[in-house]
């Protein structure tokens, strides 16, 4: 039976696409970004049993060289986060389809649809297609927040599982994004391009993150490029925020609102109609 590693499910958002949402974060990413603000959802566990020394309520517990989390007995401290070398989490928890539509049954009256986010949650596109085709199944509307990585084209049965995609755009230049990533940006731009050409692109999304990234150039390029493609697409800039992130591997602040009013000013001359900071 075909089973996704989920990191978490938020009941109830209102910033993971249009209206009251569940947010359903799959474990596993394969870009390593410099600026992660939940690097935990990186990579799977090692199960090297760092995070069973630090835990207050021993919730985490080794068996047979496994790492073993309880729920029960969990208080969400975080502190095998913090200990977590691996950029790892051990209460990650694989569920089926049927078991992730049971979770979110009780909050089915309130909700407009479902987003997976990660990680990357593409990684683990039959997960999402099955999910997906259950959740349509229920009136809900079902979102992804990709980072692009993997072909949205060429899927016939995952477009039809997608009512739109979130796409991160993390910046223009091959040679940056590999520096900020760890991975080139092609396959991106080909997903931008051909989400775009069948109406499935809620929004772009683009972190500013002063001192590493040369901002303005990003939104000056990535804006133009949207507003090619469809200018009543939303692109959404977003500020970076020093918080969860990894301080040994990037020194940056949160950039100024005149920053941020100067590059959606950018966007906004480049033709792109629906420009938002957060």
């Amino acid at each position: 039976m075909l089973r996704g590693l989920v990191n978490k499910i938020i009941p109830f958002s209102s910033v993971d696409g249009p209206g009251n949402r569940t947010a359903i974060f799959l474990q596993g990413c394969n870009f390593n970004c410099l600026y992660c603000h939940n690097p935990e959802t990186i990579n799977l566990c090692n199960n090297c049993g760092t995070c069973t020394k630090v835990c207050p309520t021993q919730c985490l517990t080794m068996e047979n060289g496994i790492v073993h989390w309880d729920k029960e007995k969990c208080i969400e401290c975080d502190n095998c986060l913090k200990a977590c070398k691996n950029c790892s989490c051990p209460r990650t928890t694989y569920m089926t389809v049927e078991e992730v539509i049971k979770a979110i049954e009780n909050t089915r009256p309130f909700i407009s649809g479902i987003t997976l986010s990660g990680g990357e949650c593409m990684l683990q596109k039959e997960f999402v297609i099955e999910l997906f085709e259950e959740v349509k199944k229920l009136g809900l509307t079902a979102f992804i927040d990709s980072n692009g990585s993997i072909p949205f084209y060429g899927d016939d049965r995952l477009m039809k599982a997608i009512d739109a995609v979130m796409l991160d755009v993390k910046s223009y230049d091959k040679e940056e994004h590999k520096m900020l990533t760890g991975q080139d940006n092609e396959i991106v731009f080909k997903n931008m391009e051909y989400l775009a050409s069948i109406n499935k692109l809620y929004e772009i999304r683009t972190v500013i993150v002063p001192d590493i990234l040369n901002n303005e150039k990003n939104v000056d390029s990535i804006s133009k490029r949207l507003s090619e493609l469809n200018p009543s697409i939303k692109y959404k800039l977003i500020k970076y925020r020093p918080i969860g992130v990894r301080t040994e591997i990037i020194k940056s602040s949160m950039p100024s609102e005149d920053m941020m009013e100067k590059l959606k000013s950018i966007a906004i001359k480049n033709g792109c109609k629906d420009v938002i900071v957060v």
